[in-house]
């Protein structure tokens, strides 16, 4: 397919590597900067451009690949002229109907996975959520997400926004305790890689048990004696201080 790209980022980069492995032409890639477009354009082939005006109009596919505020700043100007053409977006939490009213085919393409441009991931092992306005909105989209994902669902812009809140939980959240691991270690120049291998287990182990068997340490049987002493350790912190707090008593009420 023809394909093009609203979006230079992290998700955009990632995606428009596979949809070129996976045999698509990328005909153009469109950032705020020419600096960004040209970036990712590098990567993928296409011409890059930082002008709206200047958006090709005859792909099949026009891809948005953008922080969530600029959807709908967006959307009207691009969808001008090119409403019989596939347009969609890849948030997770932004509903499918964005698009209603500007365009004939449109739906969603969400691969949940956290993105960075200097790491590479295995496209086909990311499961893909799609969503579409109508049959040949959901052919498109499908055929575009199967071409590069092994795992591709159908799921609606409701269940979308549990699933990406479920998603924040589970990446976002957790590696903001990684960072409060961190800082933890740093005040006693602990390296956080000692940290690795038991971040490696607890990750494992999810793969065959429950989040909930899982579960260890002193939260689960509530040792008073220990959380209140590693509590005291965070006084210096009170915002650290009342979410180890508020995640303990989480996490013996829920164990």
């Amino acid at each position: 397919m023809k394909v093009i790209l609203i979006g230079s980022g992290n998700l955009a980069t990632n995606l428009g590597k596979a949809l070129l492995a996976a045999g698509h032409d990328i005909l153009q890639v469109y950032s705020r900067t020419m600096e960004n477009a040209s970036a990712l354009a590098t990567l993928v082939g296409g011409a890059p451009t930082d002008a709206v005006s200047a958006i090709r109009k005859d792909a099949d596919v026009y891809i948005f690949s953008v922080k969530d505020a600029a959807l709908a700043e967006l959307i009207p100007q691009i969808a001008k002229g090119r409403e019989e053409k596939v347009l969609l977006h890849t948030a997770g939490s932004m509903p499918m109907n964005l698009f209603g009213g500007m365009a004939l085919h449109y739906g969603v393409f969400y691969p949940m996975q956290t993105f960075s441009k200097v790491k590479e991931v295995n496209f086909s092992e990311i499961p893909c959520f799609v969503e579409a306005n109508d049959e040949f909105a959901k052919r498109v989209i499908s055929e575009l997400a199967s071409s590069v994902s092994d795992q591709v669902y159908e799921l609606s812009s409701d269940d979308r926004k549990y699933l990406h809140l479920a998603a924040v939980f589970a990446c976002n959240f957790v590696n903001h305790c990684y960072q409060l691991s961190s800082e933890v270690l740093a005040k006693k120049g602990i390296p956080f890689e000692v940290m690795l291998p038991l971040i490696d287990e607890a990750a494992r182990k999810v793969h065959t048990m429950s989040p909930k068997e899982a579960q260890t340490g002193p939260a689960v049987r509530f040792d008073e004696n220990v959380i209140r002493a590693q509590s005291e350790l965070l006084k210096g912190d009170p915002l650290v201080k009342d979410l180890y707090e508020r995640l303990s008593l989480s996490i013996h009420r829920k164990c």
